[in-house]
C-alpha cells in the first residue's frame, strides 16, 4: 500500500521571517504506520504538491486552524480522483466537524497503536468515518522515535544555516492557561516519555540543534533535573518552552545545552525581569511571547509594555493577537460574551484581530502589534537578532567539537 502524507501550506505571520521548521506531527505520524506501507511525504510549504495518483491512501496532518482550509482543498481533490482521504493532527481534531465534510475519516487523538486500525479498515473496504482515540492516551513505551527519513533536510535551512529539529520528551500539561487548548487535546495529566528512550531518539537525529516542543518542561522537578542530566553527555544544543525558575534547574539546563527559551510575558512586573535575567545570566538566551489584546490592554499598556520588554534585554520578542482557537478557554469566554467576529479560519494567524477588544477598536490593536513589533525592532531587525543566536549557538559548537559544516544530502526517491 502506498500512502500520501501531506503537511499543508498556510499564510505566515507577516512580521516575521519566512523560514521553515521540519514539521514535528508528520514524523510522530508516520512512525505509527505500518511497515508495509510505504510513505511518500510532501511539505507544501518547502516542496510544491505533486498528486500521487498512485496513492491508495492520503493522509494529511494540519498543526495550525489557518492550515486546515488548504488542508480540505488538497482533500477534495484527491477524493475527486477516488482516492480516500484521512485527517489528522491538531488542527483536524479541533475542527472534526468541518473537516468531515472533506474527508474518508478524521482521526482524533494520538495515533501510536491506533493508525494499523485504520489501515485494517481501508484494506477491508470498512473504513470508518471517526476514529476517536481523543483520551485513549497510547502506553509511553510505544512512542518510539519518529520518522525523520521522510524528510528532504536540505529544504529546512534559512540561509545556509540548519534549522533545529523538532523533539518531545512529555505530552500532556498540568496547566490550563487561557489561549491553549492542550488540555482538550492532550489532557491535564502530564505524561513524560522514559528519559533513557528520549535519550536514544535524540542520539539518532542527524542534528546537533534541537527544539523541545513539550508545552512546558516545568512540571515536574524531579523528572526535569533527571532529563537535564541525562542530555549533559550529548552535548546538542536545544531551545525550549519554560523551564523551571530555581538555581538547581537552571543550571543544570545550562549545562545540558539549553541555547535559549520561550518566555511568555503578560506583564511589566519584576518576577518576569528577575526570570529573563537569571536566564540570561546563564547563557540562555530568551524569546518573549507577547499576546496583545487581553481585557486589560489599552494603547497606553500595550506601549508600556514593549517599553518594558527593551529594558529586559530580551534576545526576540514574538508579537501575537489574542486569537480564540476552538476548545480553548477564551474562545469559551469570547462565545459567551457575543465577541467573535467570524470563523474565517484563514485569518486565525495570530497578527490578525478576529475578535472585538475589550479597550479598543480592531482597527486601533491592529495599528498597535504593527507599533509592536516596529518599535522593538527598530534598533535591529528581527532577521539581525535571530543571527546573533545563532551565531551564539556555533561559537559554543565550535568551542565543544559539535559544529558540523552543512553538505548537501542525497536526493531521495518518489516513495519511502
Amino acid at each position: 500500500m502506498n500512502l500520501h502524507l501531506i503537511y499543508p501550506r498556510w499564510p505566515k505571520m507577516r512580521n516575521q521571517p519566512e523560514f521553515h521548521l521540519p514539521p514535528h506531527g508528520p514524523v510522530c505520524f508516520a512512525a505509527t504506520v505500518p511497515d508495509d506501507v510505504t510513505v511518500r511525504f510532501t511539505d507544501e510549504n518547502v516542496s510544491p504538491l505533486t498528486m500521487a495518483k498512485d496513492a491508495d491512501l492520503v493522509a494529511i496532518s494540519c498543526m495550525l486552524t489557518c492550515q486546515i482550509p488548504r488542508g480540505w482543498a488538497i482533500a477534495d481533490q484527491y477524493r475527486a480522483l477516488g482516492v480516500p482521504v484521512v485527517f489528522g493532527g491538531i488542527a483536524a481534531m479541533l475542527h472534526k466537524d468541518e473537516t468531515l465534510a472533506h474527508a474518508d475519516a478524521v482521526f482524533v487523538g494520538e495515533a501510536e497503536g491506533h493508525f494499523a486500525h485504520v489501515v485494517d479498515d481501508l484494506r477491508r473496504g470498512a473504513l470508518q468515518s471517526v476514529y476517536d482515540r481523543l483520551r485513549d492516551y497510547p502506553d509511553e513505551s510505544l512512542i518510539g522515535p519518529a520518522r525523520r527519513d521522510i524528510l528532504d533536510r536540505d529544504r529546512y535551512r534559512y540561509r545556509g544555516v540548519q534549522m533545529v529539529d523538532l523533539v518531545h520528551a512529555s505530552r500532556g500539561c498540568r496547566f490550563n492557561c487561557f489561549p491553549c487548548c492542550t488540555p482538550y487535546l492532550g489532557g491535564r495529566q502530564f505524561r513524560p516519555r522514559d528519559i533513557d528512550r528520549v535519550v536514544e531518539e535524540l542520539q539518532g537525529i542527524d542534528n546537533n540543534r534541537l527544539f523541545f516542543v513539550d508545552n512546558s518542561l516545568a512540571q515536574n522537578d524531579q523528572w526535569e533535573k533527571d532529563l537535564f542530566r541525562a542530555l549533559i553527555p550529548l552535548k546538542k544544543k536545544w531551545i525550549s518552552h519554560p523551564i523551571k525558575d530555581n538555581d538547581e534547574i537552571l543550571d543544570l539546563a545550562a549545562e545540558a545545552g539549553c541555547w535559549y527559551v520561550y518566555q511568555a510575558v503578560i506583564d511589566t512586573s519584576d518576577v518576569i525581569r528577575n526570570r529573563i535575567r537569571r536566564l540570561k545570566e546563564r547563557g540562555i538566551g530568551v524569546e518573549g511571547t507577547i499576546i496583545l489584546g487581553m481585557d486589560n490592554h489599552d494603547e497606553d499598556a500595550i506601549k508600556r509594555l514593549v517599553d518594558y520588554l527593551l529594558e529586559i534585554n530580551l534576545d526576540l520578542a514574538e508579537f501575537t493577537v489574542l486569537t480564540p482557537f476552538p476548545h480553548t478557554p477564551i474562545r469559551a469566554q469570547l462565545e459567551r460574551e457575543g465577541r467573535i467576529l467570524h470563523n474565517d479560519w484563514l485569518r486565525y494567524t495570530g497578527d490578525q484581530t478576529v475578535f472585538k477588544p475589550a479597550r479598543m477598536s480592531v482597527a486601533d490593536l491592529d495599528r498597535l502589534h504593527q507599533y509592536a513589533w516596529d518599535t522593538f525592532y527598530a534598533g535591529d531587525s528581527h532577521e539581525t537578532r535571530m543571527g546573533r543566536l545563532y551565531l551564539k549557538v556555533i561559537q559554543k559548537e565550535m568551542a565543544d567539537g559539535t559544529y558540523k559544516r552543512i553538505r548537501p544530502t542525497a536526493k531521495r526517491g518518489q516513495w519511502k
